[in-house]
C-alpha cells in the first residue's frame, strides 16, 4: 500500500499471459532453449495460424524439485521472475516455459535468477537475428 499523498506510479507494460494447455507446453518443448543454474528456458515463436499479439509464459516443476511444497515454492519464484522481467525483455508473439532445477530453483538467489532470465532470453533471441 502506497503513503496518502503518493503519486501512482506510471502503469507498466501489460503482464504477460499464462499457458494452460498441455499442447502449448509441448509446442514450446520443441522450440528453443537456454539453461540456467536456476532454471531452464524453452521459447517458441507463435506461428501465423496462432493468436499474435501478447507475450504468454508457462511453469513447470516436476516431482524431482521435491515434494509439493518445494515445488510450489519454487513456481512462485518462476512466476515472480517472470512477471517482472518479460514485460521488459520478452518478445511479443512468444511463448516461454520456465523450467525449475532440484534444489536449486527454490533456494537460489532473486536477483540472480532475474539477471539469468534476461541473458537467458538473450540467447535464445539472438540466433533469430540475421
Amino acid at each position: 500500500m502506497r503513503p496518502l499523498g503518493e503519486a501512482k506510479a506510471a502503469p507498466a507494460a501489460p503482464a504477460p499471459e499464462v499457458l494452460c494447455q498441455r499442447s502449448d507446453f509441448l509446442r514450446a518443448s520443441r522450440g528453443k532453449r537456454a539453461g540456467t543454474h536456476g532454471f531452464h528456458l524453452q521459447a517458441r515463436e507463435r506461428g501465423p495460424d496462432e493468436p499474435a499479439g501478447a507475450i504468454r509464459v508457462g511453469f513447470t516443476c516436476s516431482k524431482k524439485v521435491g515434494n509439493a511444497v518445494a515445488r510450489n515454492r519454487a513456481k512462485r519464484r518462476l512466476r515472480e521472475i517472470a512477471r517482472l522481467t518479460l514485460p521488459a525483455h520478452g518478445t511479443p508473439g512468444w511463448d516461454y516455459v520456465l523450467v525449475g532445477r532440484p534444489e536449486v530453483t527454490g533456494s537460489m538467489d532473486f536477483a540472480q535468477m532475474q539477471q539469468d532470465l534476461v541473458a537467458a532470453l538473450r540467447r535464445v533471441h539472438r540466433a533469430e537475428a540475421p
